[in-house]
């Protein structure tokens, strides 16, 4: 026969059990000692002495029961222990004290709690309801645990709501037990309704709350709880001013964390870490590197976290090596390096070039079992790409079984920085193949080579994937790459349609259709374009006065180029660096006053580099100018390049002027050097790829029909005179109208 009740369905909280149990079934089979000396009547003291017990013996017998159960559960001899208990709990029946059934529950569901045996906790709480100790204060601390060791919150958040327990221990418990699952929200109601109670926080409880409000950078309610704390009768804890200097730090109160930390009398490691790291992650890295002085000073212990948090800033900061110096340190002081120290390093000496030494961190991380982490492998295919070993980043790139969008954005960027531009667009087309969306820092690492390349082919098919796909339209950074691309390579009328469509525009947007008019000879416009970018309260930076300077160079607009070399420092706020002062040899230089060239390379507090000797010797054999020509050439000499066009230049010059001596001086100092002139080289893309040609390469197996037909080509562009055809034009700009819209 089918019970009445019907079949109860799996996975109901037991509170919510508990509410359906009759009144009767949950009387106690013991009361409480205090109520039972309510209910004791009058005749009771009459009647004891013939009832009563041993109870000396009894005692004694029921304390040997309760070591031995603990013991039990202590050992994890569970069975034994339930089997003890059932010897206490007959005991029970007979005595005026429930004090042994509470020791014995407590061990017991402490152990259920320490082994995970939820069938055996739920059966001992059953019993805690039966003997109506369900806000027994020793009792419901443990049940609060029992339950938040399974994850089931909200049993014990009932337990705890519903219990009269005015210690904290068990809300701490729970508030803790949500703050560690990521239960913000739920740790915040706990608390608030723990003080609607009446019961006071803590020592305990306030760390689990300010760690709430950092991770929710609630600020408001942090400094609430702040006051909470300073109007507390409680003892100053160290715990405590931790946990507020790490709230203030990571809400972005540095102001209120350093004063709190200023003014602890005592301060340990999480002291320190908690301040830097505050510090740290705003970006204020002099006051972090300033406070990790003070804390090695101090003769604190500096755990791998703050090593790792202020080397990291190093890198950020572009101090390399000093990054470099510290995990040296680390390892000195004995501190074995993890694997974000490895890829600190590495990524320290990916940017330094530092390439032996990253291929002992390399044998380090596999020494310890660190290559297996994914980042760790990016971060090495990031170092060979940089340093130029691509064929050992291809093979990194390749053990990584898993690769992530970074893992790919890695590898590309590598091809694409040293000019493998088929390489790159074979790798972006597998990425494709595998699944792998390519965000915005792919497509920004392979665009610029694209006009480094002359490839505008690869160029347009970036930007028509860029173009079908929305989530890229928000990306500054894609269309400033995609403005660059078309102003290197020539097609500014198209990058100024992309400069002008856009609605957000930064330095590097201005910067880019300002250098690509300047190569054009379109200085007037480039200038204005600069005076456009100041009236949009846009500052300009060294790169955007570089830009705009050439292209006053490359249009002869002296004056202009004067005017905002002398504005960079006064107006702009730009100290003159070494490609400043080179713009201004150039401009002086195409414009014939070789004199005021001559005097910026002696003035100016930086050694002249040979590609300014070389810009000031190639502006002297245009203008004539022998006496500073040949000045130029003998510095040039001093610098020993290894390029052979600078001594092409040095030796026309002299060949121009008639001075033969010194013109065989500079083919001995070529031949001491080693130096060979290159032959000239040219590609040609015929749709399946690039192909090479020297000057009079006969190694291609259709070199006879290639010349031939260059033979006709040359003959047609005589005959014209190489007018360009403007149907290409029309048609390109065409595509990329469509593109803009």
């Amino acid at each position: 026969m089918p019970s009445p009740f019907g079949r109860l369905p799996r996975g109901i909280p037991f509170y919510q059990i508990e509410k359906f149990i009759p009144m009767k079934w949950r009387r106690s089979i013991k009361q409480p000692l205090d109520a039972q000396e309510k209910s004791k009547p009058q005749s009771y003291s009459a009647c004891e002495s013939t009832i009563r017990l041993d109870e000396k013996t009894d005692k004694h017998m029921v304390d040997c029961l309760l070591t031995t159960l603990k013991d039990f559960a202590t050992q994890g001899h569970l069975s034994k222990a339930f089997r003890t208990f059932s010897l206490i709990r007959g005991h029970a029946l007979a005595s005026a004290s429930c004090d042994f059934v509470v020791d014995s529950l407590s061990s017991l569901l402490l152990s259920c709690t320490h082994l995970k045996l939820l069938s055996e906790g739920k059966q001992l709480h059953a019993q805690v309801i039966t003997w109506g100790l369900q806000k027994n204060h020793a009792l419901v601390p443990k049940l609060v645990s029992y339950y938040t060791s399974f994850s089931f919150l909200d049993d014990a958040h009932h337990i705890a709501v519903a219990s009269n327990v005015w210690h904290p221990l068990p809300w701490n418990i729970l508030i803790s037990s949500y703050v560690n699952k990521g239960r913000f929200e739920e740790a915040i109601f706990a608390y608030k309704q723990m003080v609607c109670k009446g019961i006071r926080p803590d020592n305990f409880t306030y760390p689990s709350v300010l760690k709430v409000c950092a991770e929710q950078s609630n600020l408001d309610f942090g400094r609430e709880v702040h006051k909470s704390i300073k109007a507390s009768s409680l003892d100053w804890n160290l715990f405590v001013q931790n946990a507020l200097v790490s709230m203030y730090g990571k809400c972005g109160d540095l102001e209120t964390a350093r004063s709190i930390f200023d003014e602890m009398a005592v301060k340990d490691e999480v002291s320190w870490n908690s301040i830097i790291s505050g510090y740290a992650s705003k970006g204020k890295w002099d006051e972090a590197f300033e406070l990790f002085e003070s804390m090695r000073e101090s003769g604190m212990e500096v755990n791998i976290i703050t090593w790792n948090t202020v080397a990291g800033g190093c890198l950020r900061t572009g101090n390399f090596k000093g990054a470099l110096e510290l995990l040296s340190q680390m390892r000195l002081g004995g501190n074995p390096l993890d694997p974000v120290a490895v890829i600190i390093g590495l990524g320290a000496c990916s940017h330094i070039s530092e390439l032996k030494l990253g291929k002992e961190i390399h044998g380090f991380a596999i020494r310890n079992s660190f290559i297996d982490y994914i980042n760790v492998k990016n971060a090495l295919v990031t170092l060979y790409s940089r340093c130029g070993d691509l064929t050992h980043a291809y093979i990194v790139f390749r053990s990584v079984e898993t690769r992530s969008i970074v893992t790919w954005n890695s590898i590309i960027s590598g091809y694409a920085q040293w000019d493998r531009s088929e390489e790159a667009s074979f790798l972006f087309r597998e990425l494709l193949l595998t699944g792998v969306e390519p965000n915005y820092v792919t497509l920004a690492g392979i665009l610029p080579l694209c006009a480094r390349v002359a490839n505008l082919q690869h160029g347009k098919e970036f930007h028509g994937y860029i173009a079908r796909h929305e989530e890229f339209q928000g990306y500054l950074l894609l269309w400033n790459a995609l403005i660059d691309m078309y102003s290197r390579s020539g097609r500014v009328s198209v990058a100024r349609k992309l400069f002008d469509s856009l609605n957000k525009r930064d330095a590097v947007t201005y910067t880019s259709i300002i250098a690509g008019y300047g190569i054009q000879g379109e200085g007037k416009v480039a200038v204005e374009l600069f005076e456009e970018m100041l009236r949009s309260n846009i500052k300009p930076d060294h790169i955007a006065m570089v830009a705009v300077l050439s292209a006053c160079s490359h249009s002869g607009l002296v004056a202009q180029g004067e005017l905002l070399f002398g504005k960079m420092q006064t107006v702009y706020g730009i100290s003159h660096q070494l490609e400043h002062f080179a713009c201004m040899v150039d401009l002086f230089g195409r414009a014939g006053l070789l004199r005021k060239a001559k005097e910026i390379l002696l003035k100016m507090p930086y050694k002249p580099t040979t590609e300014m000797w070389a810009t000031l010797l190639g502006a002297c054999r245009i203008h004539g100018d022998r006496d500073i020509g040949e000045w130029a050439a003998k510095n040039l000499l001093e610098t020993k390049p290894q390029h052979s066009g600078y001594y092409v230049l040095i030796a026309n010059m002299y060949a121009a002027a008639g001075n033969w001596s010194k013109l065989a001086d500079v083919r001995t100092c070529m031949r001491d050097l080693g130096v060979r002139k290159d032959p000239g080289c040219a590609w040609v893309d015929i749709g399946a790829g690039f192909s090479p040609f020297l000057v009079e390469d006969t190694s291609n197996s259709q070199a006879e029909e290639i010349y031939l037909l260059l033979g006709g080509l040359n003959k047609q562009m005589k005959d014209i005179d190489f007018v360009a055809c403007e149907g290409s034009e029309v048609e390109e700009e065409t595509f990329l109208e469509s593109l803009v819209v």
